[in-house]
């Protein structure tokens, strides 16, 4: 068994020598082994099939050298402990005349390298059988479909998209993803017709030259594209850029671990719901005797909102997640109920939200919280078309219509830059609460510049800062400019516009409110309800759902 690690790899040349090739999928639970001899900001795919290859005992692996980070996992493999064959191909990224028959020798190579190391002779015939079978563009689907993209999506990504994509074929078109060929076997010099016919796929590699996206794979268009890049792989973001301006739109950062499938999951729904929503926001009827309840379970605090059914707010409730995410839904609903005045089985709808959603266990619906901002703040400002959510571990900037629906959203990477967590570890290193720096920020008299977005290298700036005397509001203001930045820089990702209003616990800080006007050069409204704005509008998703 020979490991492939994209689809330039000569496969149907290992069929020659009676060999299967097997397309790595790695999901590591850490980068223990990566890091101890390669350098920490290495492409995570690349750290990935090194600790793949250490874990799993692999013999034999065939590299394409598509790129700087390939060819470093490449020096690490081949040294490693039980790893008897590993070979690095040239791959040209041009298909001109040139540059196939260079290839072409390249193969050759290939194949003299593999006869002394195995001991077999390769088979021509056996190898054109094996290209035959992957010749022929791939069935058009024939119902919706999901489109995925950029660079490799792995199992655990494409597992999410089909549990949440339900009905929908979902078409692997990332760099890992499908290989088939148009041409026929040319007559003549075997590696010559076969290079080039590696070098011209119909979905060429996004560092090829002559890569034209989006690709018109079928002449049916998918529902949506999800974008997936590998964490530090910048080159497939630029492609991104280029596939954004072609339909609707997700992209999706991982690092191929599965501890990212919270936001994971959270990001797929979103998009889903997205997709489904195109018949706007239904109207509410005016009938008092409904009752409906919206609660937002949050990694900081836990949200609740009841609504009778001419949507008029009658009870909320904002309390800590604490340890037990249900525990602190039920107090919070528990505490709004009985503002409201009415009990539990008064209620003929709950929806739920948040990080939690699907593990507070207090029944009805679970909606994304993208979903249900957008629909608060549709509810708390029908004017609003922006909405900045900075909550506990992650930021959101979310495009609404004039009817509350989501247009396009983006959400910072598995970060906590940026975030009320962020702001939280600051104010713990400072010596203050929440409220007494976002009081003191305003104080500032003198522009001080912290240049690390990392919580935990901000927090040693800080602590240094102090060290100098610096005076503190005049470091908060530092610390809110650098909010401020993350989140504008997630605005213009979304392609934001003026109709701007924050949501989430960070709405209160004035201090970053003003900062962040400063750098989207736009006024940025806060409504007193800000951080109830994910339960308000998971309580109209849930008087809808009554009302129909």
């Amino acid at each position: 068994m020979i490991c492939t690690s994209c689809r330039y790899a000569p496969e149907e040349i290992m069929a020659g020598f009676d060999q299967e090739c097997v397309r790595l999928d790695p999901h590591p639970v850490s980068f223990a082994c990566a890091e101890s001899c390669s350098h920490p900001n290495l492409c995570s795919f690349a750290k990935a099939i090194i600790e793949e290859v250490s874990r799993k005992h692999y013999e034999e692996i065939v590299l394409t050298d598509c790129c700087d980070a390939t060819r470093r996992m490449f020096d690490v493999l081949k040294h490693m402990d039980g790893v008897k064959f590993c070979y690095l191909l040239s791959l040209p990224h041009k298909n001109t005349e040139s540059e196939t028959a260079w290839f072409a020798e390249e193969l050759k190579d290939f194949v003299k390298a593999y006869e002394a190391y195995s001991h077999r002779t390769f088979d021509e015939t056996k190898a054109i059988q094996a290209y035959r079978k992957k010749m022929g563009m791939p069935q058009e689907p024939e119902g919706k479909y999901i489109r995925l993209a950029g660079a490799h999506g792995g199992s655990l990504l494409k597992e999410e998209m089909k549990k949440t994509f339900a009905g929908y074929e979902i078409s692997d078109e990332t760099c890992t993803g499908k290989r088939f060929f148009l041409d026929d076997p040319g007559k003549g010099d075997f590696y010559g017709w076969y290079a080039a016919a590696l070098l011209n796929q119909p979905l060429p590699c996004m560092r090829m030259w002559h890569h034209d996206h989006p690709v018109p794979l079928y002449e049916k268009k998918p529902e949506g594209t999800v974008y997936h890049t590998i964490k530090f792989c910048d080159y497939y973001g630029f492609g991104y850029m280029e596939e954004k301006q072609a339909g609707r739109i997700l992209k999706i950062e991982t690092d191929t671990t599965p501890q990212s499938n919270g936001q994971l999951k959270t990001r797929l729904e979103a998009f889903q719901e997205e997709l489904r929503m195109t018949e706007g926001v239904k109207k509410i009827r005016a009938d008092g005797r409904v009752y409906a309840a919206g609660v937002d379970s949050g990694s900081t605090s836990t949200d609740a909102c009841i609504m009778d059914g001419t949507g008029k707010i009658l009870g909320t409730a904002i309390v800590p997640t604490g340890a037990g995410v249900k525990d602190g839904a039920d107090q919070a609903l528990h505490t709004a109920l009985a503002e409201a005045g009415i009990k539990a089985e008064d209620l003929s709808a709950v929806v739920t939200t948040g990080y939690g959603r699907s593990s507070i266990g207090i029944g009805g619906k679970a909606v994304t919280e993208i979903t249900c901002h957008a629909r608060g703040a549709h509810y708390l400002d029908p004017k609003a078309r922006t909405v900045i959510d900075i909550g506990g571990q992650d930021s959101k900037v979310i495009v609404i219509d004039e009817n509350g629906r989501v247009e396009n959203f983006v959400m910072n990477d598995k970060c906590a830059a940026g975030t009320g967590r962020f702001l939280e570890m600051q104010a713990r290193a400072l010596g203050l609460s929440l409220d007494d720096m976002s009081r003191l920020g305003l104080k500032w008299k003198k522009n001080v510049e912290i240049s690390s977005m990392c919580t935990v290298f901000a927090e040693s700036e800080v602590v240094s800062l102090v060290a100098e005397n610096t005076a503190v509001p005049d470091i908060i203001h530092g610390l809110n400019q650098s909010v401020a930045s993350k989140t504008a820089g997630l605005a213009a990702r979304a392609r934001g516009h003026a109709g701007y209003m924050m949501s989430g616990g960070v709405a209160r800080n004035e201090g970053v409110r003003k900062c962040l006007e400063e750098k989207l050069g736009a006024k940025v409204s806060v409504s007193p309800y800000a951080q109830l704005c994910g339960a308000i509008g998971a309580a109209l998703l849930a008087l809808e759902s009554v009302q129909g």
